[in-house]
């Protein structure tokens, strides 16, 4: 049974929301203030986190920062509408997804639902996929550049994935968002580009250019290179 931890200091908004997440069968723990959520994040008690931006004691980004220094465990964060700069700082500090309030609890639970099936370990997990220099192994969701391990979040570990899987094709981002995120693209949705721009900075580039490019109009292509010698 997979444990949730809700931080958000919306005392009435936390009961109706674990309510109904209990009964979809989850476990639920509460934290109404960001010093105590943090605490209760770090515990690694928990398969998924759902935590507020606008929080008592210690911002939502501030519990994020520090979260994401020791922890990688999935995280989705609430905003309210025209919060647009921290939803998008949210991303690029290590959160999964967004989902702005006012949300539809079907929403919120169709969210979570996507993050954990893509944090699952796979019953037959494939071989340690290789491109290039870069090493990826899917069941110890660990992934090597030449010989060094690259930190990435759970999000991104997934993404990097998909683009090696289909290395020299060209993904639409319509295509990562569905693959990845496990939801369609909305209108002004930025989450997946957000997530691209995180991993080629963390990848860097190499003699030949990026390792990721921009197809303008068309999505983005991982560029496939021989194995390093």
């Amino acid at each position: 049974m997979d444990r949730v931890l809700i931080v958000d200091d919306d005392v009435q908004l936390c009961g109706l929301l674990t309510e109904r997440l209990e009964s979809e069968g989850f476990t639920i723990e509460v934290a109404n203030d960001g010093i105590r959520g943090l605490d209760r994040a770090l515990s690694m008690e928990h398969s998924l986190v759902v935590l507020d931006l606008m929080l008592p004691g210690m911002t939502g980004l501030d519990v994020l920062r520090r979260l994401r220094a020791k922890s990688p465990v999935p995280v989705l964060i609430l905003t309210a509408r025209g919060e647009d700069i921290d939803r998008i700082l949210g991303l690029e500090i290590g959160a999964d997804d967004y989902v702005p309030k006012p949300f539809n609890p079907r929403e919120l639970i169709a969210r979570i639902r996507a993050i954990l099936r893509r944090t699952s370990i796979p019953a037959n997990p494939a071989s340690p996929l290789v491109v290039g220099d870069l090493r990826l192994d899917s069941r110890a969701r660990e992934v090597w550049l030449e010989d060094v391990a690259l930190n990435l979040t759970s999000v991104e570990f997934t993404l990097l994935e998909t683009f090696l899987r289909d290395a020299g094709k060209i993904l639409s981002r319509e295509q990562l968002t569905e693959a990845v995120l496990g939801r369609k693209l909305a209108p002004f949705d930025r989450v997946i580009d957000v997530h691209v721009s995180n991993i080629r900075k963390k990848l860097g580039t190499s003699e030949h250019g990026p390792r990721i490019k921009a197809i303008r109009g068309n999505g983005y292509l991982f560029v496939a290179r021989p194995e390093a010698k």
